[in-house]
Protein backbone atom coordinates (compact mmCIF):
# COMPACT_ATOMS: atom_id res chain seq x y z
CA UNK A 1 0.00 0.00 0.00
CA UNK A 2 1.60 3.33 -0.79
CA UNK A 3 2.40 5.63 1.95
CA UNK A 4 0.57 8.61 2.93
CA UNK A 5 1.60 12.20 1.98
CA UNK A 6 2.51 14.13 5.41
CA UNK A 7 1.93 17.77 4.50
CA UNK A 8 2.70 20.21 7.36
CA UNK A 9 1.19 23.50 7.11
CA UNK A 10 -2.42 24.54 5.96
CA UNK A 11 -1.90 27.51 3.87
CA UNK A 12 -2.59 27.93 0.44
CA UNK A 13 0.51 26.22 -1.16
CA UNK A 14 -0.21 23.76 1.49
CA UNK A 15 -4.32 23.06 0.68
CA UNK A 16 -3.65 23.38 -3.19
CA UNK A 17 -0.74 20.31 -2.80
CA UNK A 18 -3.08 18.37 -0.56
CA UNK A 19 -6.24 18.83 -2.69
CA UNK A 20 -4.29 17.71 -6.07
CA UNK A 21 -2.35 14.92 -4.17
CA UNK A 22 -5.31 12.58 -5.02
CA UNK A 23 -6.01 9.64 -4.65
CA UNK A 24 -2.81 9.59 -2.52
CA UNK A 25 -4.03 9.59 1.32
CA UNK A 26 -2.97 12.77 2.84
CA UNK A 27 -2.31 13.57 6.00
CA UNK A 28 -2.69 17.77 6.88
CA UNK A 29 -0.65 18.74 9.94
CA UNK A 30 -1.93 22.45 11.25
CA UNK A 31 -0.62 23.88 14.85
CA UNK A 32 -3.84 26.21 14.57
CA UNK A 33 -7.40 25.08 13.59
CA UNK A 34 -7.89 25.86 9.69
CA UNK A 35 -8.14 29.55 8.70
CA UNK A 36 -6.22 30.89 11.44
CA UNK A 37 -2.36 31.21 11.81
CA UNK A 38 -2.12 30.92 8.14
CA UNK A 39 -0.30 33.89 6.49
CA UNK A 40 -2.44 33.27 3.26
CA UNK A 41 -5.54 34.53 5.42
CA UNK A 42 -4.00 37.89 5.59
CA UNK A 43 -2.80 38.51 2.21
CA UNK A 44 -4.62 41.68 0.50
CA UNK A 45 -3.73 42.12 -2.52
CA UNK A 46 -4.31 39.02 -4.62
CA UNK A 47 -3.28 37.00 -7.43
CA UNK A 48 -1.02 37.81 -10.03
CA UNK A 49 -1.80 36.30 -13.37
CA UNK A 50 -1.78 37.90 -17.24
CA UNK A 51 -5.45 37.63 -17.47
CA UNK A 52 -5.62 41.45 -19.12
CA UNK A 53 -6.81 41.71 -22.82
CA UNK A 54 -3.49 44.24 -22.85
CA UNK A 55 -1.32 41.18 -21.34
CA UNK A 56 0.71 38.19 -21.74
CA UNK A 57 2.41 35.75 -19.73
CA UNK A 58 5.92 36.73 -21.50
CA UNK A 59 5.16 40.40 -19.85
CA UNK A 60 4.20 39.04 -16.10
CA UNK A 61 7.66 36.59 -16.30
CA UNK A 62 9.86 40.03 -17.69
CA UNK A 63 8.45 41.87 -14.63
CA UNK A 64 8.85 39.01 -12.24
CA UNK A 65 12.57 38.50 -13.87
CA UNK A 66 13.21 42.80 -13.20
CA UNK A 67 11.68 42.79 -9.80
CA UNK A 68 14.17 39.85 -8.90
CA UNK A 69 17.34 41.96 -9.31
CA UNK A 70 19.78 39.79 -11.14
CA UNK A 71 18.60 36.96 -9.08
CA UNK A 72 15.59 35.30 -10.76
CA UNK A 73 15.63 31.80 -12.05
CA UNK A 74 13.95 32.76 -15.62
CA UNK A 75 12.75 29.41 -16.53
CA UNK A 76 10.81 29.63 -12.70
CA UNK A 77 9.37 33.15 -13.75
CA UNK A 78 8.43 31.23 -17.57
CA UNK A 79 6.76 28.85 -15.72
CA UNK A 80 5.23 31.26 -12.62
CA UNK A 81 3.57 33.48 -15.65
CA UNK A 82 1.96 30.60 -17.69
CA UNK A 83 0.57 28.85 -15.12
CA UNK A 84 -0.39 32.03 -13.42
CA UNK A 85 -3.86 32.48 -15.97
CA UNK A 86 -5.31 28.48 -15.41
CA UNK A 87 -4.89 28.65 -11.55
CA UNK A 88 -6.65 31.48 -11.08
CA UNK A 89 -9.32 29.96 -13.35
CA UNK A 90 -9.07 26.94 -11.01
CA UNK A 91 -9.89 29.06 -8.05
CA UNK A 92 -12.85 30.85 -9.94
CA UNK A 93 -14.38 27.48 -10.45
CA UNK A 94 -13.46 25.90 -6.71
CA UNK A 95 -15.52 29.41 -5.48
CA UNK A 96 -13.25 31.82 -4.71
CA UNK A 97 -14.61 34.96 -4.53
CA UNK A 98 -12.68 36.73 -7.62
CA UNK A 99 -14.34 40.25 -8.80
CA UNK A 100 -15.25 40.43 -12.08
CA UNK A 101 -16.88 43.14 -14.47
CA UNK A 102 -20.74 43.10 -16.05
CA UNK A 103 -18.90 41.86 -19.16
CA UNK A 104 -17.41 38.98 -17.71
CA UNK A 105 -13.90 40.43 -17.45
CA UNK A 106 -11.68 40.09 -14.27
CA UNK A 107 -11.51 42.82 -12.16
CA UNK A 108 -7.64 43.60 -11.93
CA UNK A 109 -5.44 45.97 -9.70
CA UNK A 110 -1.97 47.27 -10.45
CA UNK A 111 0.72 46.96 -7.98
CA UNK A 112 4.43 48.12 -7.47
CA UNK A 113 7.00 47.39 -10.43
CA UNK A 114 3.86 45.42 -12.47
CA UNK A 115 3.90 47.14 -16.03
CA UNK A 116 -0.11 45.62 -16.63
CA UNK A 117 -2.74 45.41 -14.15
CA UNK A 118 -2.78 42.09 -13.64
CA UNK A 119 -3.91 41.18 -9.57
CA UNK A 120 -6.98 39.32 -9.51
CA UNK A 121 -8.67 40.47 -5.98
CA UNK A 122 -11.48 39.69 -3.55
CA UNK A 123 -13.41 43.11 -2.68
CA UNK A 124 -10.04 45.54 -2.74
CA UNK A 125 -8.08 43.83 0.54
CA UNK A 126 -10.06 40.62 0.79
CA UNK A 127 -8.20 38.33 -1.18
CA UNK A 128 -6.42 35.28 1.23
CA UNK A 129 -9.46 35.50 3.17
CA UNK A 130 -11.32 34.73 0.61
CA UNK A 131 -9.35 31.93 -1.45
CA UNK A 132 -8.50 30.43 1.87
CA UNK A 133 -12.08 30.01 2.51
CA UNK A 134 -12.64 28.62 -0.41
CA UNK A 135 -9.89 25.69 -0.23
CA UNK A 136 -10.75 24.61 3.13
CA UNK A 137 -14.04 24.12 2.09
CA UNK A 138 -12.84 22.12 -0.86
CA UNK A 139 -10.01 20.23 2.05
CA UNK A 140 -13.25 19.09 4.66
CA UNK A 141 -14.91 17.57 1.71
CA UNK A 142 -12.64 15.67 0.15
CA UNK A 143 -12.31 11.98 1.23
CA UNK A 144 -8.31 11.47 0.55
CA UNK A 145 -7.43 14.03 3.15
CA UNK A 146 -7.36 13.60 6.45
CA UNK A 147 -7.19 17.03 9.13
CA UNK A 148 -5.11 16.77 12.12
CA UNK A 149 -5.68 20.27 13.62
CA UNK A 150 -4.24 21.66 16.78
CA UNK A 151 -0.56 19.56 15.25
CA UNK A 152 2.33 21.33 14.85
CA UNK A 153 5.20 19.77 12.90
CA UNK A 154 8.80 19.37 14.90
CA UNK A 155 10.87 17.39 13.76
CA UNK A 156 11.30 15.32 10.40
CA UNK A 157 12.11 11.81 10.75
CA UNK A 158 15.29 10.83 9.22
CA UNK A 159 15.11 8.05 6.94
CA UNK A 160 17.81 4.64 6.68
CA UNK A 161 20.35 5.47 5.01
CA UNK A 162 19.38 8.98 3.58
CA UNK A 163 16.56 11.26 3.05
CA UNK A 164 12.65 11.85 4.93
CA UNK A 165 10.90 9.48 6.23
CA UNK A 166 7.74 11.72 7.51
CA UNK A 167 7.14 14.21 10.25
CA UNK A 168 7.27 14.63 14.63
CA UNK A 169 4.44 16.40 15.07
CA UNK A 170 3.28 17.98 18.57
CA UNK A 171 0.15 18.50 19.72
CA UNK A 172 -1.01 21.42 21.79
CA UNK A 173 -0.65 19.95 25.56
CA UNK A 174 2.93 18.08 24.06
CA UNK A 175 2.02 15.33 23.20
CA UNK A 176 4.37 13.86 20.69
CA UNK A 177 3.22 11.78 17.07
CA UNK A 178 5.25 10.31 14.25
CA UNK A 179 3.67 10.33 10.72
CA UNK A 180 5.15 8.51 8.61
CA UNK A 181 5.06 9.01 4.64
CA UNK A 182 6.73 11.37 1.89
CA UNK A 183 6.82 15.08 3.49
CA UNK A 184 5.28 18.38 1.79
CA UNK A 185 6.73 21.59 3.79
CA UNK A 186 4.29 24.50 3.54
CA UNK A 187 4.78 25.73 6.91
CA UNK A 188 5.24 29.15 5.95
CA UNK A 189 7.66 32.27 6.65
CA UNK A 190 10.53 33.38 9.30
CA UNK A 191 8.97 37.26 9.32
CA UNK A 192 8.25 35.80 13.00
CA UNK A 193 11.90 36.50 13.66
CA UNK A 194 11.39 40.31 13.45
CA UNK A 195 9.90 42.74 15.75
CA UNK A 196 7.59 44.66 13.30
CA UNK A 197 6.19 41.91 10.55
CA UNK A 198 2.73 41.75 8.65
CA UNK A 199 2.55 38.22 9.69
CA UNK A 200 1.84 35.42 12.52
CA UNK A 201 4.40 35.81 14.44
CA UNK A 202 4.77 32.11 15.15
CA UNK A 203 6.45 32.11 11.40
CA UNK A 204 9.94 31.06 12.33
CA UNK A 205 11.32 29.79 9.53
CA UNK A 206 10.66 26.46 11.24
CA UNK A 207 10.46 24.80 7.94
CA UNK A 208 13.71 26.03 6.66
CA UNK A 209 15.56 24.55 9.94
CA UNK A 210 14.10 21.29 9.86
CA UNK A 211 14.92 20.86 6.08
CA UNK A 212 18.11 22.20 6.83
CA UNK A 213 18.66 19.32 9.66
CA UNK A 214 18.28 16.76 7.47
CA UNK A 215 20.59 18.13 4.60
CA UNK A 216 19.01 20.77 2.32
CA UNK A 217 20.10 23.55 0.99
CA UNK A 218 19.11 26.80 1.74
CA UNK A 219 18.85 29.38 -1.09
CA UNK A 220 19.16 33.13 -0.38
CA UNK A 221 17.74 33.20 2.94
CA UNK A 222 19.21 37.02 3.31
CA UNK A 223 16.13 38.24 0.96
CA UNK A 224 13.34 39.30 3.29
CA UNK A 225 11.16 42.11 1.84
CA UNK A 226 9.67 44.66 4.14
CA UNK A 227 5.95 45.77 3.43
CA UNK A 228 6.48 50.00 3.02
CA UNK A 229 2.61 50.31 4.06
CA UNK A 230 1.95 48.47 7.11
CA UNK A 231 -0.09 50.34 9.37
CA UNK A 232 1.94 52.07 12.26
CA UNK A 233 0.01 51.79 15.20
CA UNK A 234 2.31 49.52 17.75
CA UNK A 235 0.54 46.28 17.11
CA UNK A 236 2.10 42.75 16.26
CA UNK A 237 1.41 41.29 14.05
CA UNK A 238 1.13 44.77 12.09
CA UNK A 239 -2.36 45.34 10.02
CA UNK A 240 -1.16 45.92 6.42
CA UNK A 241 -2.29 48.83 4.43
CA UNK A 242 -2.37 47.15 0.69
CA UNK A 243 -0.36 47.92 -2.33
CA UNK A 244 -3.34 48.27 -4.23
CA UNK A 245 -4.61 51.63 -2.37
CA UNK A 246 -1.46 53.05 -4.01
CA UNK A 247 -2.34 51.37 -7.19
CA UNK A 248 -5.38 53.80 -6.79
CA UNK A 249 -3.34 56.61 -6.62
CA UNK A 250 -2.93 56.77 -2.89
CA UNK A 251 0.37 58.62 -2.14
CA UNK A 252 3.05 58.52 0.58
CA UNK A 253 3.32 62.21 2.65
CA UNK A 254 5.65 63.49 5.10
CA UNK A 255 3.86 64.95 8.59
CA UNK A 256 3.89 68.34 6.59
CA UNK A 257 1.65 66.49 4.30
CA UNK A 258 4.67 66.90 1.20
CA UNK A 259 5.03 63.59 -1.40
CA UNK A 260 8.03 62.04 -0.91
CA UNK A 261 8.71 59.29 -3.72
CA UNK A 262 8.52 61.58 -6.28
CA UNK A 263 12.12 62.51 -5.57
CA UNK A 264 13.04 59.12 -5.22
CA UNK A 265 12.01 57.06 -7.81
CA UNK A 266 10.57 57.56 -11.57
CA UNK A 267 7.34 55.22 -10.73
CA UNK A 268 7.30 57.09 -7.06
CA UNK A 269 5.32 54.99 -4.95
CA UNK A 270 4.76 52.06 -7.52
CA UNK A 271 8.50 51.54 -7.11
CA UNK A 272 9.73 48.40 -6.46
CA UNK A 273 8.75 47.67 -2.42
CA UNK A 274 12.34 47.48 -1.57
CA UNK A 275 13.03 51.16 -2.93
CA UNK A 276 9.48 52.67 -1.17
CA UNK A 277 10.70 50.37 2.01
CA UNK A 278 14.08 52.24 2.43
CA UNK A 279 12.23 55.51 1.64
CA UNK A 280 9.76 55.12 3.83
CA UNK A 281 12.10 53.98 6.83
CA UNK A 282 14.45 56.94 6.11
CA UNK A 283 11.47 59.11 6.65
CA UNK A 284 10.58 57.60 10.08
CA UNK A 285 14.27 57.60 11.30
CA UNK A 286 14.28 61.17 10.39
CA UNK A 287 11.20 62.23 11.88
CA UNK A 288 9.47 63.77 9.64
CA UNK A 289 7.44 60.61 9.55
CA UNK A 290 5.89 58.68 6.50
CA UNK A 291 2.21 58.65 5.68
CA UNK A 292 -0.02 56.83 3.37
CA UNK A 293 -2.97 59.50 1.89
CA UNK A 294 -5.52 58.10 0.07
CA UNK A 295 -8.09 60.66 1.14
CA UNK A 296 -8.49 61.53 -2.64
CA UNK A 297 -7.83 58.14 -4.15
CA UNK A 298 -10.52 56.73 -2.31
CA UNK A 299 -12.39 58.79 0.32
CA UNK A 300 -15.74 57.84 1.21
CA UNK A 301 -15.96 54.50 -0.38
CA UNK A 302 -12.54 53.05 1.68
CA UNK A 303 -15.48 50.81 3.82
CA UNK A 304 -16.58 48.84 0.55
CA UNK A 305 -13.44 49.18 -1.43
CA UNK A 306 -11.03 48.02 1.69
CA UNK A 307 -12.55 47.12 4.48
CA UNK A 308 -9.66 45.46 6.02
CA UNK A 309 -7.74 48.48 6.34
CA UNK A 310 -10.42 50.46 6.90
CA UNK A 311 -11.72 48.24 10.12
CA UNK A 312 -7.52 48.52 11.59
CA UNK A 313 -7.35 51.76 11.11
CA UNK A 314 -10.74 52.48 12.80
CA UNK A 315 -9.81 50.34 15.40
CA UNK A 316 -6.86 52.56 16.55
CA UNK A 317 -8.73 55.83 15.66
CA UNK A 318 -8.20 57.10 12.60
CA UNK A 319 -10.74 57.14 9.65
CA UNK A 320 -8.55 56.91 6.59
CA UNK A 321 -11.52 58.60 4.97
CA UNK A 322 -10.22 62.21 6.47
CA UNK A 323 -6.33 61.57 7.47
CA UNK A 324 -3.92 59.78 6.53
CA UNK A 325 -2.49 56.47 7.60
CA UNK A 326 0.72 56.27 9.68
CA UNK A 327 2.86 53.58 7.63
CA UNK A 328 6.08 51.85 8.85
CA UNK A 329 8.32 48.65 7.09
CA UNK A 330 7.30 45.36 8.01
CA UNK A 331 8.66 41.86 7.57
CA UNK A 332 6.33 40.78 4.96
CA UNK A 333 8.04 37.85 2.83
CA UNK A 334 11.00 35.73 2.35
CA UNK A 335 12.14 35.34 -0.96
CA UNK A 336 14.64 32.83 0.11
CA UNK A 337 14.27 29.72 1.38
CA UNK A 338 14.45 25.78 1.12
CA UNK A 339 15.83 25.37 -2.15
CA UNK A 340 13.93 23.02 -4.55
CA UNK A 341 13.27 22.30 -7.88
CA UNK A 342 10.28 23.29 -10.28
CA UNK A 343 8.27 20.44 -8.46
CA UNK A 344 9.15 21.10 -4.92
CA UNK A 345 11.52 18.59 -4.53
CA UNK A 346 14.28 19.87 -1.92
CA UNK A 347 17.07 17.29 -2.96
CA UNK A 348 16.48 15.11 0.22
CA UNK A 349 14.42 11.82 -1.07
CA UNK A 350 10.87 11.73 0.64
CA UNK A 351 11.07 15.83 1.13
CA UNK A 352 9.10 18.76 -0.73
CA UNK A 353 8.72 22.45 -0.05
CA UNK A 354 6.45 24.26 -1.56
CA UNK A 355 4.89 27.94 -0.50
CA UNK A 356 6.72 30.64 1.08
CA UNK A 357 8.83 28.29 2.90
CA UNK A 358 10.31 26.92 -0.66
CA UNK A 359 13.01 28.60 -3.27
CA UNK A 360 12.48 27.55 -6.56
CA UNK A 361 13.98 30.52 -8.05
CA UNK A 362 11.16 32.37 -8.86
CA UNK A 363 11.25 35.67 -6.38
CA UNK A 364 15.12 36.49 -6.98
CA UNK A 365 16.07 39.30 -4.52
CA UNK A 366 12.88 41.07 -4.42
CA UNK A 367 9.58 39.37 -5.07
CA UNK A 368 7.24 41.10 -7.27
CA UNK A 369 3.96 42.29 -5.83
CA UNK A 370 1.42 39.21 -5.58
CA UNK A 371 3.38 36.91 -6.89
CA UNK A 372 3.14 35.00 -3.62
CA UNK A 373 -0.04 33.55 -3.59
CA UNK A 374 0.83 32.29 -7.22
CA UNK A 375 3.65 30.70 -6.07
CA UNK A 376 1.97 28.58 -3.62
CA UNK A 377 -0.36 27.69 -6.32
CA UNK A 378 1.62 26.37 -9.14
CA UNK A 379 4.40 24.65 -7.55
CA UNK A 380 2.25 23.50 -5.30
CA UNK A 381 -0.12 21.82 -7.53
CA UNK A 382 3.37 20.40 -9.70
CA UNK A 383 4.61 18.98 -6.48
CA UNK A 384 1.65 17.05 -5.85
CA UNK A 385 1.72 15.88 -9.25
CA UNK A 386 5.17 14.16 -9.07
CA UNK A 387 4.32 12.96 -5.52
CA UNK A 388 1.61 11.10 -7.14
CA UNK A 389 3.45 10.07 -10.46
CA UNK A 390 6.76 8.87 -8.45
CA UNK A 391 5.14 7.48 -5.03
CA UNK A 392 8.66 6.72 -2.97
CA UNK A 393 8.39 4.45 0.78
CA UNK A 394 10.90 5.47 2.83
CA UNK A 395 12.21 3.64 6.44
CA UNK A 396 12.99 6.33 9.40
CA UNK A 397 16.67 5.61 10.66
CA UNK A 398 17.98 7.42 13.54
CA UNK A 399 15.50 9.36 16.17
CA UNK A 400 14.62 12.40 15.07
CA UNK A 401 16.03 15.99 17.14
CA UNK A 402 13.24 17.71 18.69
CA UNK A 403 14.19 20.73 18.87
CA UNK A 404 14.09 23.01 21.99
CA UNK A 405 11.88 26.10 21.74
CA UNK A 406 12.67 29.39 22.62
CA UNK A 407 11.47 30.93 26.50
CA UNK A 408 9.74 34.23 25.42
CA UNK A 409 11.56 36.92 26.84
CA UNK A 410 14.63 35.26 24.20
CA UNK A 411 12.50 35.15 21.60
CA UNK A 412 12.00 38.49 21.81
CA UNK A 413 15.26 39.67 22.25
CA UNK A 414 16.23 37.65 19.30
CA UNK A 415 13.42 39.53 17.45
CA UNK A 416 14.52 43.02 18.20
CA UNK A 417 18.06 42.52 17.17
CA UNK A 418 16.28 41.01 13.90
CA UNK A 419 14.99 43.89 13.28
CA UNK A 420 18.13 45.85 14.46
CA UNK A 421 20.94 44.31 12.40
CA UNK A 422 19.24 42.64 9.70
CA UNK A 423 16.11 44.99 8.57
CA UNK A 424 15.60 47.34 5.79
CA UNK A 425 19.16 48.25 5.95
CA UNK A 426 22.01 46.47 7.30
CA UNK A 427 25.82 46.68 7.74
CA UNK A 428 28.90 44.67 8.41
CA UNK A 429 29.10 45.74 12.14
CA UNK A 430 25.64 44.93 12.91
CA UNK A 431 25.43 41.84 11.47
CA UNK A 432 28.39 41.11 13.31
CA UNK A 433 26.73 41.72 16.45
CA UNK A 434 23.51 39.94 15.37
CA UNK A 435 25.38 36.68 14.75
CA UNK A 436 27.17 36.88 18.66
CA UNK A 437 23.54 37.31 19.84
CA UNK A 438 22.39 34.04 18.31
CA UNK A 439 25.65 32.64 19.29
CA UNK A 440 24.73 33.30 22.84
CA UNK A 441 21.14 32.34 23.20
CA UNK A 442 22.26 29.31 21.70
CA UNK A 443 24.59 28.42 23.95
CA UNK A 444 21.77 29.16 27.03
CA UNK A 445 18.71 27.37 25.37
CA UNK A 446 20.26 25.05 22.48
CA UNK A 447 19.54 24.76 18.66
CA UNK A 448 16.09 26.35 18.26
CA UNK A 449 14.48 26.36 14.96
CA UNK A 450 14.75 30.14 15.33
CA UNK A 451 18.15 30.39 15.83
CA UNK A 452 19.03 28.34 13.48
CA UNK A 453 16.85 29.90 10.70
CA UNK A 454 18.15 33.66 12.05
CA UNK A 455 21.61 32.46 11.67
CA UNK A 456 20.89 31.79 7.67
CA UNK A 457 20.13 34.72 7.57
CA UNK A 458 22.73 36.75 9.21
CA UNK A 459 25.48 34.83 7.61
CA UNK A 460 24.34 35.21 4.30
CA UNK A 461 23.73 38.92 4.70
CA UNK A 462 27.35 39.17 6.18
CA UNK A 463 28.26 37.24 3.24
CA UNK A 464 27.08 39.34 0.69
CA UNK A 465 28.94 42.40 0.93
CA UNK A 466 26.59 44.38 -1.86
CA UNK A 467 23.18 46.08 -2.07
CA UNK A 468 20.61 43.58 -4.10
CA UNK A 469 16.80 44.08 -4.30
CA UNK A 470 16.00 44.11 -0.72
CA UNK A 471 19.17 43.04 0.98
CA UNK A 472 20.61 46.72 1.70
CA UNK A 473 24.23 47.28 3.12
CA UNK A 474 25.06 50.62 4.05
CA UNK A 475 28.90 49.72 4.17
CA UNK A 476 28.15 48.61 0.40
CA UNK A 477 25.26 50.51 -0.93
CA UNK A 478 26.50 49.47 -5.18
CA UNK A 479 26.00 46.49 -6.56
CA UNK A 480 28.13 43.78 -7.88
CA UNK A 481 28.46 43.26 -11.48
CA UNK A 482 27.77 39.43 -11.07
CA UNK A 483 24.59 38.31 -9.81
CA UNK A 484 25.55 34.91 -7.78
CA UNK A 485 22.64 33.07 -5.34
CA UNK A 486 23.24 32.12 -1.71
CA UNK A 487 23.58 28.38 -0.99
CA UNK A 488 24.31 26.94 2.42
CA UNK A 489 24.07 23.97 4.27
CA UNK A 490 23.65 24.00 8.04
CA UNK A 491 26.76 22.01 7.85
CA UNK A 492 28.24 24.52 6.27
CA UNK A 493 27.38 27.01 8.30
CA UNK A 494 28.43 25.47 11.30
CA UNK A 495 31.89 24.76 10.11
CA UNK A 496 33.53 27.68 11.00
CA UNK A 497 33.33 30.94 12.52
CA UNK A 498 30.66 32.93 11.30
CA UNK A 499 32.85 35.93 8.88
CA UNK A 500 34.44 33.23 7.45
CA UNK A 501 31.23 30.76 6.78
CA UNK A 502 29.55 34.36 5.70
CA UNK A 503 32.71 35.33 3.58
CA UNK A 504 32.02 32.03 1.24
CA UNK A 505 27.86 31.99 0.89
CA UNK A 506 27.77 34.01 -1.84
CA UNK A 507 29.95 31.67 -4.47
Amino acid sequence: MTSPVIIAGAGIAGLWAALHSAPRRVILLTGAPLGEGASTAWAQGGVAAALGCDDAPALHAADTIEAGAGLVDADAARLLAEAGPSEVEALFTLGAPFERADDGAWALSREAAHSRARVARVKGDQAGAGILAALIKAARAADHIEIREGWRAAGLLPARGEGCAGVIARAHDGALEAFEGEVVLATGSLCGLYAVTTTPWTSQGQALAMAAELGAVIRDPEFVQFHPTAIDIGRDPAPLATEALRGEGAVLIDAAGARFMAGVHPLAELAPRDVVARAVHRQNRSGEGAFLDARAAVGAEFPERFPAVFAACMSAGIDPRAAPIPVAPAAHYHMGGIATDLDGFTGVPGLYAVGECAAPGVHGANRLASNSLLDGLVFARRAAQRLRAQPLALTPGVAPRIAPDLPGPALQRLRQVMSAEAGVEREGAGLVRLLGVIEALEARYGAAHALIASRFVAAAALARTESRGAHYRLDHPGASARSVSTRLTLEALRAAPAPLKAAGAAE
